[in-house]
């Protein structure tokens, strides 16, 4: 929320020891967890971005990311630039431990990766068939629809949905 002058409230940005970024607003209270949204990123990618708590509550908008401070721009820059890397999963290639955290090998769009899975958690239904995976670095993946993919790959995310 802009505080009724316009302009945006003051307000700091970090990243915690998880690797979570957490906004500490001009009145001290931290918010763990948060999230930067583009409202119009393919119009004009520099304004309108909000950030809203974990719970998908709007904390601050920022109007204009020229007006803020250096260091609080590059840590939300960067933070929009992993939330829209988005690579699309179209296998699972090696079915991952019975414990937590659980090492990944899949096939994007972009080529083979591997990386870490934290929880069960970090796979959530975006539908009927869509699937959203979150690394424990925080990059996304996509899982556009489920009835596409091979058996192996159905039965590892059968574990997790």
């Amino acid at each position: 929320m802009t505080d009724g002058t316009g302009e945006t409230p003051r307000f700091d940005l970090e990243h915690d020891a998880w690797g979570q970024l957490v906004l500490l607003d001009h009145q001290g209270t931290r918010y763990v967890g948060v999230e930067p949204v583009r409202s119009f990123p393919t119009s004009d990618p520099d304004r309108w971005v909000s950030i809203c708590d974990a719970e998908g509550h709007e904390l601050v908008t920022v109007e204009d990311l020229g007006a803020l401070p250096p260091g609080v721009r590059e840590v939300l820059e960067l933070d929009l630039a992993r939330r829209e890397f988005v690579p699309m999963i179209r296998h699972i290639l090696s079915m991952p431990a019975d414990s937590e955290p659980t090492e990944w090998a899949v096939e994007t769009d972009r080529g083979v990766t591997r990386f870490t899975l934290n929880s069960g958690d970090d796979v959530r239904r975006l539908g009927a068939h869509r699937v959203l995976v979150i690394d424990a670095d925080g990059i996304r993946y996509q899982i556009g629809d489920l009835q596409q993919l091979d058996a192996l790959s159905r039965r590892v995310l059968d574990r997790y949905l």
